[in-house]
């Protein structure tokens, strides 16, 4: 705990460094008992040596403990330690040989220590300690063991190891610093490149959806042309020859029989002409379009699709919605998306609502069904291209409408609850002052059930 109260957590220097001096204490510890049970240092204090040893020992294996733990014993309170290691090392000197003693080296390693664990003010501090502890040594020995020489040649050295173990403690540190801060930069740009990655990676699958859907959409056109002229002359033939053989005179009921043929000829024209209308090359100009003209279109070409039937779809466009400047070709195709979904998503006898209406400078159109809704799971991925949840399809058409109706500067958002049905809402923009009103339509468009 520090002194306001408040747990300090170690630094990843603060930790190796207790690494590294851990295993220097336990090296001392064992050579230590080593010189003194098989050598003959000390013979005669051998038993003090040993309890003095064991109290380092003991104090190792806290200091163990600590570091295995993530944390530095004592952290706090270096000074503590140094004077205890002081003490300590003092104590193994005075019982050993004196001033002649091995464990007089114990003096460098603790510096060593100091310097890699602590700050310079606490390595020199230590070193203090260290020279006063040597020199209380010096005085308690007999006159006769005292050797002033080998005294301040052992306090320059401990000088010098200070100095030089505190210079090469800070140049680890400024390299472990630097190393430490290229190594964020370089985790900062490789978060940075992945996402750098990710955004031309979603790019290219969009403009490779953007490339197929064209591909397909040219196909369906020359197939729908091609199908539309050929089956357009013999049909344009039997139109001819029917209208020939209704100016005859006939009875009743092959007059009745003929204006039916005639009728449903008529009636095949008309989805021709349709089939035709859509096949077109798309536009990409823009010009003043109705909305009412646009969802109708939308309407006229999603009734041939063989899943309409037994659905009902309504229609609610009001009157005060003015025309608006956009890409004809895009909206229709953004709305008979949105209607071809709804439709997916109902079962026989589900009702459809597309319904527009006015808010200040947009406007809004939802696109409601009651059908089974969209899984929570899958909300998210709904716009992306290729995400499909039906057998068959593409996964192209809500991906297509997004990017359309943000290229006219508008916006797709949806709400759904599995088993309670989907409501689409696109928001278009209306363009300047100019707002020519249209035809109010509000009525079940067709009840095909």
């Amino acid at each position: 705990m520090s002194s306001s109260g408040v747990k300090t957590i170690p630094s990843g220097w603060e930790l190796a460094a207790e690494a590294i001096a851990v295993k220097i204490r336990w090296f001392g510890l064992l050579v230590g008992y080593l010189f003194v049970n098989l050598g003959t240092i000390g013979n005669e204090n051998r038993l003090i040596l040993n309890a003095i040893l064991a109290l380092g020992i003991l104090f190792a294996v806290l200091d163990t403990f600590y570091s295995i733990r993530g944390r530095v014993f004592l952290g706090q309170f270096p000074l503590i330690i140094s004077g205890m290691e002081a003490l300590f090392i003092g104590q193994l000197c005075f019982f050993s040989t004196g001033l002649e003693s091995p464990f007089r080296y114990y003096y460098f390693l603790s510096l060593i220590c100091c310097a890699i664990r602590y700050s310079s003010r606490i390595t020199y501090a230590t070193c203090v300690f260290h020279c006063i502890s040597f020199s209380t040594l010096y005085l308690a020995l007999p006159q006769v063991a005292r050797d002033t020489a080998a005294v301040l040649l052992t306090l320059v050295v401990l000088g010098w190891v200070a100095w030089a173990g505190d210079a090469m403690a800070t140049l680890l540190k400024r390299v472990g610093e630097h190393l430490s801060r290229l190594n964020t930069a370089l985790k900062e740009n490789q978060v940075l490149l992945e996402t750098r990655i990710g955004e031309r990676t979603r790019e290219l699958q969009e403009t490779q959806a953007h490339l197929l859907h064209q591909e397909k959409m040219a196909a369906f056109g020359l197939l729908a042309a091609g199908i539309a002229h050929e089956v357009g002359n013999p049909l344009a033939s039997i139109s001819s020859l029917v209208q020939m053989l209704q100016r005859r005179d006939h009875d009743a009921i092959t007059r009745e029989k003929l204006s039916l043929v005639n009728g449903q000829l008529k009636r095949i024209q008309t989805i021709l002409r349709e089939l035709i209308n859509f096949s077109r090359p798309a536009s990409t100009e823009k010009a003043w379009v109705s909305l009412k003209d646009i969802l109708d279109e939308a309407w006229n070409i999603a009734k041939y699709y063989k899943r309409t039937k037994g659905r009902l779809i309504t229609l609610d466009v009001p009157a005060d919605i003015p025309l608006m400047f956009a890409v004809r070709d895009q909206l229709v195709q953004v709305f008979l998306n949105l209607v071809l979904n709804a439709i997916d998503a109902t079962d026989k006898g589900g009702n459809i609502e597309v319904v527009a209406k006015r808010q200040g400078n947009f406007v809004l159109v939802n696109i409601t069904d009651d059908g089974a809704g969209i899984d929570p799971e899958n909300a998210a991925r709904l716009f992306q291209p290729y995400f499909t949840t039906k057998k068959n399809g593409t996964g192209l058409g809500l991906f297509v409408t997004r990017q359309m109706v943000e290229g006219h500067e508008g916006s797709v958002e949806f709400t759904s609850a599995p088993g309670q049905g989907a409501t689409f809402r696109v928001f278009l923009p209306l363009a300047g002052d100019r707002r020519p009103m249209i035809e109010s339509r509000s009525e079940p468009v067709e009840n095909c059930v």
